[in-house]
């Protein structure tokens, strides 16, 4: 039965499986050659990006197929996608959506100054107990974290800190010319609230007019009103130093590895296993058409059709991944018997 499922696959016959536990989710099988510009893609770089990860696999299918990829050169990297994988659209019934992270540079010190005022807090132990913990407010106006000794650095600017938090991970320039990177520590178990669906709410912005820079602007021409905008969000993110990971290297994602520019993406674990290569298929200004591997997760990427790309690293990555919100398609790689696993019984 294998053999001939392989057969029908190959010749661009598309099989739909239908719904998991709670939700219509369909599973369909593509030719590789249904994948829009899949020929002039660079196969090596995304064969390289995919070795990052493969080695901490645990199952027995991704495993054998790192071992497999570990062979593989440049040259034949195209053809061990081919050969091993077949390619599954995953729907849910939502229209995919692409966004796009990055991580960012602050300017900061490792002690206080009238300049670096705003400290980046190391997790206190009470708030490590499980459920909520203070809000934003609290955390940051009550003195509770006064005097502990929890700071890892100052930042001057609290817009960007509160980016930060939202990013997850990043890196501050200290004034000797070094870089301090901090990566996620925790947080305080309240819910994220969008301070850009709240513009929007009180009617200071249109919906298409909201992104990462306008907010910035905002707060920063309405310091008043703007300090009380970002308690509108009470969750609160606590860091931690990464000394491990080198300068030259990615922030670490979900698989504790580096992720790599524009090769690796946020996807909702639920329909994306992570580890897996997904063939993105971007459309909206500056279409994009590329092969990228499945390496990080995000409190706001969920859906089979959601995906946030890594930008890279400072202010350029960050203005591009902060215009990015566009259509398009989601296909994942999956390991042959698994593709197959995924048709209904009549096939």
């Amino acid at each position: 039965m294998i053999a001939a499922l392989r057969s029908l696959v190959l010749a661009g016959a598309v099989m739909t499986a239908s719904s998991e536990a709670g939700a219509e989710t369909t599973h369909t099988i593509l030719p590789f050659d249904a994948l829009d510009g899949w020929a002039a893609d660079d196969h090596a770089a995304a064969l390289a990006v995919f070795l990052n990860t493969c080695r901490d696999l645990n199952d027995p299918d991704w495993r054998a197929l790192c071992a497999v990829a570990e062979t593989h050169t440049a040259e034949t990297a195209r053809s061990f996608f081919e050969l091993f994988f077949r390619p599954v659209l995953i729907e849910d019934g939502e229209d995919a959506l692409f966004t796009g992270y990055f991580e960012p540079e602050l300017d900061g010190a490792l002690s206080p100054s009238d300049r670096f005022r705003y400290p980046l807090y190391q997790m206190p132990a009470e708030a490590n107990a499980g459920g909520q913990w203070l809000s934003r407010r609290e955390i940051l106006t009550s003195g509770v974290m006064d005097g502990r000794g929890l700071e890892i650095a100052w930042v001057d600017d609290p817009v960007e800190l509160f980016f930060l938090q939202i990013q997850g991970s990043g890196r501050i320039r200290l004034p000797d010319g070094s870089a301090l990177r901090v990566g996620y520590g925790g947080a305080n178990g309240h819910p994220y609230r969008s301070i850009g669906t709240e513009l929007v709410r009180r009617g200071i912005y249109a919906a298409h007019q909201v992104s990462a820079q306008v907010i910035r602007n905002w707060v920063r021409k309405n310091p008043v009103e703007g300090a009380e905008l970002l308690f509108h969000n009470p969750s609160y993110v606590f860091f931690r130093k990464i000394r491990r990971v080198p300068s030259d290297r990615g922030p670490l994602g979900a698989m504790n590895r580096s992720v790599t520019a524009l090769r690796s993406i946020a996807a909702d674990p639920a329909y994306t296993p992570l580890g897996a290569p997904v063939w993105v298929e971007k459309d909206g200004k500056d279409p994009m058409r590329r092969l990228m591997i499945a390496q990080d997760t995000g409190s706001a990427i969920k859906g089979a059709q959601r995906a946030d790309i890594f930008f890279g690293t400072g202010d350029k990555a960050g203005l591009a991944a902060g215009q990015l919100r566009d259509p398009g398609r989601l296909v994942v790689l999956l390991p042959i018997q698994r593709a197959y696993a995924l048709l209904p019984d009549e096939y």
